[in-house]
């Protein structure tokens, strides 16, 4: 099971790498801390720190740079990341694609540079407007093949999570309803299977505590933001899990 926690840029630096101690300590205390992927991706300064203070945290980047070095101002390549110990990056989000310009090709060079320097791709999919779970589906699955289509073409073989984030989800009240996410991830979970290395499809889009206990037959672990500022929150999540696997 993957709980993943995206700090996007609400914290400082100080306050993220206390929120890692924090999160760290409960889950170093945790009975199901064998049992769950738990990583967290803070803002690219704040890095460092958190994998020093991450236990059994693993740390991701929330972006990526297409290329591995060169004369691009600003970037962070993916073997920069990997040199750190970065085991995660996320690619594709919608807000970078809304933002910052991620078209369909940066996003697909964004993940071959994760896979080719042996970091996971948390690949970002998700419909802009409501729709009946099948169609989502398709939505989802058209990004997923050209989101892998780089790094396919080039034959390189990696492990991949999918982050299911409905768009008109994604900072909304309330998550996407639960009968929807099981029928979305249900269907890409099929789909992966053709995919080569592990895969997993998580959930995200205002995720909160309280919403894998719904889903869990379906998903392999949820996608984290807002609603769990509070370390505690993680805690209850962690309990979730617990739960379901006793």
């Amino acid at each position: 099971m993957i709980v993943g926690v995206s700090l996007k840029m609400y914290f400082s630096h100080a306050r993220t790498v206390a929120w890692v101690e924090e999160v760290a300590a409960i889950l170093a205390g945790h009975p199901v801390r064998e049992a769950v992927t738990a990583l967290v991706i803070p803002q690219f300064p704040s890095i460092p720190a958190c994998l020093d203070a991450a236990g059994d945290l693993a740390v991701g980047a929330q972006d990526v740079a297409t290329d591995d070095a060169g004369a691009f101002t600003g970037e962070v390549s993916a073997a920069v990341l990997a040199e750190l110990g970065c085991r995660f990056v996320e690619v594709g989000h919608a807000e970078r694609r809304r933002m910052f310009g991620d078209t369909d090709e940066v996003v697909a060079a964004k993940v071959h540079a994760a896979v080719r320097n042996g970091i996971t791709p948390i690949l970002c999919v998700g419909e802009e407007e409501r729709l009946e779970p099948a169609d989502a589906a398709e939505v989802c699955i058209r990004q997923i093949r050209s989101g892998l289509s780089a790094a396919s073409a080039a034959g390189i073989v990696g492990d991949l999570v999918i982050a299911y984030e409905p768009l008109w989800a994604i900072g909304a009240p309330e998550p996407a309803h639960p009968d929807h996410i099981r029928g979305v991830c249900a269907v890409l979970r099929r789909h992966l299977t053709d995919v080569p290395g592990q895969t997993s499809v998580i959930y995200g889009g205002s995720a909160r505590p309280g919403l894998l206990t719904q889903i869990a037959d379906s998903v392999d672990g949820l996608f984290l933001g807002r609603f769990v500022h509070e370390s505690s929150a993680v805690r209850d999540i962690l309990d979730e899990v617990g739960a379901l696997s006793a």
